[in-house]
């Protein structure tokens, strides 16, 4: 048997994984990472409704005490300013709309957590996401794979885990479906076996990620042009980071068909808007390109690639270009290709790779450099 830390959120995934590997008899301890101060001095409320709050620690700490675990909350505050938000701010500032999960997950859940673990004399670090790790013997590589409960599945935000990290990861989840785990809580008699889910970003109050952004770079954030696909100067924006592509409420300016956000132009601080068919591209630029079953891609390779969480994904080929970047070339165009969310590519039920989209080709003007 082994010694797991697992990650716990006080909600009933990461809850049921640490009453499983504990009724598979492993060692293992509970830890919850404090991201985030609970309350910033000009508020009186919590800061987080359902993740990292007092109350969101209490239940893993009751959960813990359930199952007869030892329970550790790590303040992990600075590393999560110095990389996730630092992250989040300064990608909303250069046009590109980000992913906090996938930044959080790598650096810190199965980084900085795995490290300390790794430190305790821990053999692995577990975590309640709906995916598959293992081990290919054939290729010498640690492998992950879609969970069977597609709509669940979170494999999308970990393909930028190395082999390192993937070989001290259990997901004891992998395999269920949501239902399933909601089942097994309660049999088990788990407080949170009801608990709804949280589906905003942990650190942004009510959603409202442009709030957040004005508080934290309002200095930075500068208003501008909006122009059309043909340059032409159309109205003024607020400021780029209040924008992401395909929005199209918000604009404040009339057409005679529906109007949207078709690209953020950081260089020169200028929204650009277009039609619904100038949201659509056959391909898109990717960096900071990871690759699980093999090191790197030698040759063009068919895949399924999805370009946001939700996106049931497209058909596609990829293609090598220069170290830790490739083209993808869609079968059918997808509509809003949006830098700063992640790419990840799919054969079968493998994960093969992902990176972070930094341009795609949506209409032919003079940002050519966005072409791929």
């Amino acid at each position: 048997m082994a010694k797991v830390v697992v990650a716990m959120s006080g909600g009933v995934d990461s809850s049921l994984a640490a009453a499983l590997l504990k009724r598979e008899g492993h060692e293992v301890i509970g830890v919850t990472l404090r991201l985030w101060p609970y309350q910033e001095p000009d508020q009186e409320r919590e800061r987080f409704g359902s993740c990292c709050s007092p109350g969101a620690v209490e239940d893993a700490r009751q959960v813990a005490h359930q199952l007869q675990i030892p329970f550790y909350v790590i303040n992990v505050e600075g590393e999560f300013s110095q990389t996730v938000i630092s992250y989040f701010i300064q990608s909303y500032l250069q046009g590109k709309t980000p992913n906090p999960c996938l930044y959080c997950n790598s650096l810190l859940k199965f980084g900085s957590l795995l490290w300390r673990a790794r430190g305790w004399g821990a053999d692995f670090v577990a975590s309640g996401h709906y995916a598959e790790v293992g081990y290919d013997p054939g290729r010498g590589r640690f492998l992950l794979r879609r969970a069977p409960d597609h709509l669940k599945d979170q494999s999308y935000f970990l393909f930028n885990l190395r082999q390192e990290q993937l070989a001290h990861l259990l997901m004891p989840l992998g395999g269920l479906r949501k239902a399933e785990t909601r089942m097994l809580a309660a049999e088990l008699g788990l407080k949170v076996a009801a608990k709804p889910e949280s589906q905003e970003i942990c650190f942004i109050p009510e959603g409202d990620y442009r709030q957040f952004l004005r508080q934290r770079a309002s200095t930075e954030i500068k208003p501008g042009k909006i122009r059309d696909v043909a340059r032409r100067v159309r109205g003024e924006h607020a400021g780029l980071p209040f924008y992401t592509i395909g929005q199209r409420k918000g604009l404040g300016i009339a057409g005679n068909r529906p109007l949207y956000v078709v690209d953020l132009d950081a260089e020169r601080n200028e929204v650009i808007i277009g039609n619904e068919e100038d949201l659509w591209s056959c391909e898109l630029l990717a960096e900071e390109v990871n690759f699980i079953p093999f090191e790197t891609l030698s040759e063009e390779m068919e895949v399924l690639v999805k370009i946001r969480y939700q996106h049931q994904g497209a058909r596609a080929r990829i293609f090598p270009l220069a170290e830790g970047t490739i083209k993808v070339k869609f079968a059918e165009p997808q509509r809003a290709v949006t830098p700063g969310q992640a790419v990840v590519f799919y054969h079968g039920e493998l994960l093969v790779g992902g990176g972070i989209i930094s341009g795609s080709n949506r209409w032919p003007h003079e940002r050519a450099g966005n072409k791929g």
